[in-house]
């Protein structure tokens, strides 16, 4: 009997060395399958199913959720947590609103007495959440000046797998090779589907209009509210009248100084401020005298 005992306590002891160290091939224990992938859409149902032997009296099922930490999803025949809203089916477990925080990598343990002591299985399922396109954030100029380069940007953050995108001019989706459109549109821009850009190298006033953009995956797609881009043409002739008028009011002021100082207009200022002040030199200088001459009396 104490032979026995010495015997079980050994192999529980060899059970959890292995489970510590990831290695599964010991005696008493099954090899791990090939990993399940189980794919399930947002908020619909995902089943993860433990593929192990019969369920029976004896046996002990555990579900645990992998990570940087390990969570318990089912233990001691209750679900925990997050999952309490979930059920049992045999040995797998049926998510019925399943969303992206559930998505990761579960294991599912069975334990069973057998001959040799306690008998271990391990299946591993990993569940991919799907998730549709959020409506994406656009960014796209107001205006633009002809000849410039523009890069109007697309992106969303939500989508799994991650969505492509596509950008509309005035409705009408615009071409990843626009070389390929009619030749009344100018087809200097570059399309990143995956990045979502859209760049004019050379934008011109046929680029005018109101742009969109819309991301796609498998899920779904969403599109953003257009938004117009006014594409001017750079006013040479304005700019050339601007340049004329300054330098004919620079022009004028010049003259003007020249033709003041040639009249004299500067200096007889001058002479002003200098006939005032030497006026105040002599009345401070004949009250100054009155003053010394009563003060000697």
């Amino acid at each position: 009997m104490a032979r026995r005992s010495r015997h079980r306590l050994l192999l529980l002891l060899l059970r959890y060395l292995v489970v510590a160290l990831g290695y599964h091939k010991a005696y008493g224990f099954s090899a791990p399958k090939d990993q399940q992938v189980v794919t399930a859409v947002e908020y619909q149902e995902a089943i993860l199913a433990c593929k192990t032997p019969k369920k029976t009296v004896s046996s002990r099922l555990e579900w645990k959720k992998l990570g940087r930490s390990v969570s318990f999803v089912y233990y001691q025949q209750t679900l925990q947590g997050d999952f309490k809203l979930a059920e049992m089916i045999d040995f797998n477990i049926r998510i019925k609103n399943v969303t992206r925080s559930d998505a990761g990598k579960y294991r599912c343990e069975v334990s069973a007495p057998s001959e040799q002591g306690q008998n271990l299985e391990e299946d591993t399922v990993t569940l991919e959440v799907l998730v549709a396109p959020a409506v994406p954030s656009c960014e796209v100029p107001s205006s633009a000046l002809s000849g410039t380069v523009v890069e109007l940007r697309c992106q969303d953050k939500e989508g799994n797998p991650a969505p492509e995108y596509t950008w509309f001019k005035d409705g009408i989706r615009l071409l990843e090779n626009p070389r390929l459109g009619s030749q009344s549109t100018n087809s200097s821009y570059t399309m990143n589907t995956k990045t979502g850009t859209l760049q004019f190298n050379t934008v011109s006033k046929l680029d005018t209009g109101e742009y969109s953009c819309e991301a796609r995956n498998s899920v779904g797609y969403r599109r953003c509210p257009g938004k117009r881009m006014q594409v001017d043409d750079l006013n040479i002739s304005g700019i050339i009248a601007a340049v004329v008028v300054v330098a004919l009011v620079i022009s004028v002021c010049g003259l003007g100084v020249c033709y003041a100082q040639r009249k004299g207009y500067f200096s007889k200022e001058t002479s002003f401020q200098k006939s005032n002040s030497s006026s105040k030199a002599t009345t401070m200088s004949e009250n100054d005298f009155k003053h010394t001459k009563s003060f000697i009396i």
